[in-house]
């Protein structure tokens, strides 16, 4: 198995370079990596000691970050190396004010293992959620230094629990300490022998709640709204602005402003879904000079501001779930008593399953569901404020999972 993983990683090398060449995110991805060693020989001494983090995207880093920010305050005179595999992390935390260094990961061949890992010698090594490497681990393991697993989640689908899973199975016990974000993570581990194991809950939750603290204040939002019920749409995908879009033009009833803030920018997709809209309608883009409060929608077609913006919300569709590409970040709203609308392909997102049971997300698979469900929201005060005081509560009854971890890396 460890030389057809070998041989897989070489082929998966190839495939990039010449992928790369008609597919610009790819293209990223494959320059980037060539530039890693460079920057790490320019950033990082033979006397340095450090800390590694390593993300596979924004989702993972935004999971890690309360860890990170922690970890960064109690060895400060360590140098911070941040990974990613995915561009959609680097490309936008790539000054990550945290790290001394943001790089890509190069490809998990055994000599980039190797020099990575000398190169860095890192005194900890923390990897987010199931982002596993098995030569990099082994590296890791083999030079005795330590490592940790956090916000863990694993389902019976994945490589570590099948028979065909050896390499990324003892890439797991290259981990001192797994923490999981539920009990059924546990379990899976404990079926092939794993034991350090700790239920911390998910990190999210703490990384949201965080966001109460700080200044969500949005000066354009606020002339826009105009004390307004509104509905935000966040990091949505073409199969969501699908039914949202024949809402929003079919829609003639109590005021309502719609604040759309796409997953994908892009002009072409932008101005596809702004000519589709009948509503008066402004982009982010387009604001300046202009009387807000007199148009329906707003598209943000700019990064950055989807959390403040939530804190708006009345009510929020998240995106990803309508098609296949991914449920969003739910906490996210949740955090600000929101209740959530969400699609119908959330199997392999936990919490998307705990806050339906717990009455504060609603999930929808077609456009006359998604009516009825936004028709209640907007209609009835008291249900939309029952439902959107449930994910408070929710996301409230979860923190404390930074607390674990950075209590068993003092101990």
């Amino acid at each position: 198995m460890k030389l057809i993983y070998n041989i897989a990683i070489h082929l998966a090398s190839w495939s990039l370079n010449v992928l790369s060449l008609f597919n610009s995110k790819l293209k990223l991805g494959v320059l980037g990596r060539n530039e890693t060693f460079d920057k790490l020989n320019n950033t990082i001494l033979k006397t340095d000691k450090t800390l590694w983090f390593h993300c596979a995207s924004l989702g993972e880093y935004e999971q890690g970050l309360p860890i990170f920010n922690q970890l960064r305050t109690a060895y400060p005179k360590h140098k911070i190396v941040l990974s990613f595999f995915s561009p959609s992390g680097y490309e936008i935390r790539k000054n990550a004010p945290f790290a001394d260094v943001v790089v890509y990961l190069p490809l998990d061949t055994k000599e980039n293992a190797k020099r990575f890992i000398n190169l860095l010698n890192p005194e900890l090594t923390v990897f987010v959620k199931y982002e596993i490497w098995p030569n990099y681990l082994n590296e890791v393991k083999a030079k005795g230094l330590k490592a940790i697993l956090i916000s863990a989640a694993f389902r019976l689908d994945q490589s570590f629990f099948k028979w065909y899973g050896s390499q990324t199975k003892k890439a797991l016990f290259a981990f001192d300490h797994i923490f999981t974000q539920n009990e059924a993570s546990k379990t899976l581990l404990k079926t092939i022998g794993y034991t350090n194991v700790t239920v911390s809950g998910d990190t999210r939750f703490d990384r949201v709640l965080n966001q109460l603290k700080t200044d969500n204040t949005l000066d354009f939002i606020n002339e826009f709204k105009d004390n307004t019920l509104s509905v935000v749409v966040g990091s949505s995908w073409p199969e969501d602005d699908a039914i949202l879009v024949d809402f929003i033009n079919k829609y003639e009833e109590i005021p309502v402003k719609f604040i759309i803030a796409p997953h994908n920018i892009k002009p072409k997709q932008i101005d596809h879904l702004k000519s589709s809209l009948t509503k008066k309608t402004i982009l982010f883009s387009e604001k300046e000079n202009q009387n807000l409060n007199q148009f329906e929608v707003i598209i943000i077609d700019t990064i950055g501001l989807l959390s403040k913006i939530y804190s708006y919300a009345d009510i929020a569709y998240v995106g990803g779930a309508m098609g296949t590409t991914g449920l969003h970040n739910i906490l996210e709203p949740a955090v600000f008593g929101v209740p959530i609308i969400i699609g119908k392909n959330y199997s392999k997102f936990p919490e998307a399953f705990d806050m339906i049971a717990n009455k504060g997300v609603i999930s929808v698979t077609n456009n006359e569901e998604l009516t009825i469900t936004l028709n209640r929201f907007i209609k009835d005060d008291t249900y939309r404020k029952t439902i959107g005081n449930n994910n408070f509560k929710f996301v409230k009854q979860n923190e404390g999972a930074i607390d674990k971890v950075i209590k068993y890396l003092e101990d």
